[in-house]
């Protein structure tokens, strides 16, 4: 099955590259034609020492030279567009797959599926980009043309012709060598420079942390051990790249050198002329170019080839979101029928069999002690995790009907914990919109009760925050979150532990928006520890292992599960240490 997705994976990157297919077939074109022009040279050789030597014509020579300069003019334009044309193709390719391998690497992330590939996979797509506009793919469109040069020395001289076939086999055993030798270092070199650039990225991302628990020199230490082994990998794969670099660079010159001798030796011999023995120096040169260009430009060849086979596997196991009909924005009417979740990758069920029904202007609070199942619901209900059983239907169409971003457009989620990304408050309630609508976010705000907050920071809306929150506190950040949940007008909105970071303002504001909410005739879901987040909840679901211990009115739940509200306050605090 493995094979299957894989073979799926690459027949999408092919499909992908057949589209330049004809800009491919015009870089085949001008190499053809630049390759014939490479000719100019050895015969512009041949005529200079076997002619105009001979005659002393000088007006041969300026005939002759002029009418070279013309012909590498021509050559180098060409070079020059067809260099041009691939890195078009090159880009084309990248700016075609783009889209694509993030919105794979997304949802592997997110799935937590093919991991290893999804962290990698903007940067395959950036090796196989690089690898297109490298001259190592030039190269493998002259190494075509290579047995033309050979047979022009063959023409001068078999022996010349023999010496530069023993010389370019020698060259192409080398190449393979090359591959054999560096494939195993430039991945452990890869794979240890991913390491420590993931470790790297996780001691940044928690540097508050790292900084008051005092582990900088223990962070940093672990950093440097990493940075050591992926610096250490590093040069043993370029050591032995470099050692058939300079090999193949030494016996290169070599052989130009046995050519001019084997050449010298047959005009001592009168069986060669001095123009022949240059020019078939120089046609040896062009022949073994292109390998040699193969052969240094390994590494890049090697991080292509190997990011092509990443993209493959990534690309076959996360398929593209298929084209859906768009619905009408839905009536806030959910249903929960007989839901079994099982999470990416996991082997036991963390909700089993849960169903319930909740109409337009219901509160639903979600309470249980940690592990009982209410943030695998949360994921459930916005979409984020397909169930393994059962349905859940928005307004009578299940969920995975809606393409994701659509789906996303009617349901408001405020998760755990809430990142922002770097720009605007601004852009940040607009879910970072290219054109946020001014009007929408300042609604959502005011929902949020987070309006005037905002009006006081430097900026108001137009401040700018890191993703880290920068100057904004947890509360700050948490309510800003709620305003983004509620961008647009959802008729859903999934809060989960919507009050962690609130103080009393805030959690003013957070039963303000559940109040809202209701009277607009959405549908609230509020996963919570504490006993305020619910205040405004009419309806209670209360889970236990993953399974629906009651469902109701509050009140009529509160009474089922325990004796008195104390009790209960108790049993929705366990966990998260919270009272």
């Amino acid at each position: 099955m493995s094979d299957e997705l894989t073979a799926r994976g690459r027949a999408e990157l092919l499909s992908a590259r057949r589209e330049s297919r004809m800009l491919y077939w015009m870089v085949a074109v001008f190499s053809f034609f630049v390759n014939m022009l490479m000719l100019t040279g050895p015969l512009y050789m041949l005529n200079v020492y076997d002619r105009v030597l001979g005659s002393r014509s000088l007006e041969t020579l300026i005939a002759l030279s002029v009418l070279v300069g013309f012909l590498y003019a021509c050559m180098g334009i060409l070079d020059f567009v067809r260099s041009r044309v691939m890195g078009r193709i090159g880009a084309r390719f990248q700016a075609k797959m783009d889209r694509r391998v993030f919105s794979a690497v997304l949802k592997a992330t997110t799935l937590n599926r093919a991991p290893r590939e999804a962290a990698t996979g903007l940067r395959d797509l950036e090796a196989v980009q690089r690898l297109i506009t490298s001259p190592a793919l030039m190269a493998l469109f002259d190494l075509p043309w290579a047995p033309l040069f050979f047979l022009g020395i063959f023409i001068f001289h078999p022996l010349m012709g023999l010496l530069a076939l023993v010389g370019a086999f020698a060259l192409i055993l080398v190449a393979l060598a090359n591959q054999a030798t560096t494939k195993g270092p430039l991945q452990d070199a890869n794979a240890a420079t991913f390491a420590s650039e993931q470790l790297g990225a996780q001691i940044r991302g928690e540097s508050e942390m790292v900084h008051s628990l005092g582990m900088r020199g223990s962070a940093f230490d672990r950093w440097q051990i990493a940075r050591g082994a992926s610096l250490d990998a590093t040069i043993a794969a370029t050591d032995a790249s470099g050692t058939f670099t300079a090999m193949t660079k030494a016996f290169r010159l070599f052989l130009q050198s046995a050519m001019l001798g084997l050449g010298a030796y047959l005009v001592l011999q009168g069986e060669l002329t001095p123009g022949a023995m240059i020019a078939g120096s120089i046609l040896l040169g062009r022949g073994l170019a292109p390998i040699e260009m193969i052969v240094n430009q390994w590494a890049v060849y090697q991080k292509g080839r190997e990011g092509w086979g990443k993209l493959a596997i990534l690309l076959g196991a996360i398929t593209p979101e298929p084209k859906r009909t768009t619905l009408p924005k839905p009536t806030a009417r959910l249903v929960a029928d007989q839901v079994t979740m099982l999470p990416p990758g996991g082997q036991q069920a963390t909700l089993r069999t849960i169903s319930f029904n909740v109409e337009p202007g219901q509160a639903v609070g979600i309470i249980g002690t940690s592990g009982a199942g209410k943030s695998t619901l949360a994921r459930a209900l916005t979409g984020v995790w397909k169930p393994a059983g059962g349905k859940i239907r928005l307004d009578g169409a299940a969920l995975d009907q809606y393409d994701p971003d659509v789906l996303g457009q009617h349901i408001g989620y405020l998760p755990q914990r809430v990142q922002l990304f770097d720009g605007t408050i601004k852009e940040n309630i607009a879910r970072m919109s290219l054109t946020p609508d001014d009007a929408l976010v300042v609604a959502a705000a005011k929902k949020a009760d987070a309006h005037e907050m905002i009006l006081r920071l430097p900026d108001g809306y137009d401040t700018r925050v890191a993703s880290n929150g920068g100057q904004l506190s947890g509360g700050q950040i948490q309510r800003v979150g709620l305003a983004r949940a509620m961008y647009g007008d959802p008729v859903v909105l999934v809060l989960d532990e919507p009050n962690s970071n609130l103080d009393n303002t805030g959690s003013a504001a957070l039963n303000s928006a559940v109040q809202q909410q209701k009277a607009a005739g959405g549908i609230v879901f509020v996963m919570a520890h504490r006993p305020d987040a619910i205040f405004h909840c009419d309806t209670l679901l209360v889970l236990e292992e993953g399974t629906k211990r009651a469902y109701g009115p509050k009140d009529e739940v509160l009474k089922q599960v325990t004796k008195n509200r104390d009790e209960i306050i108790k049993a929705a605090g366990k966990g998260a240490g919270v009272s």
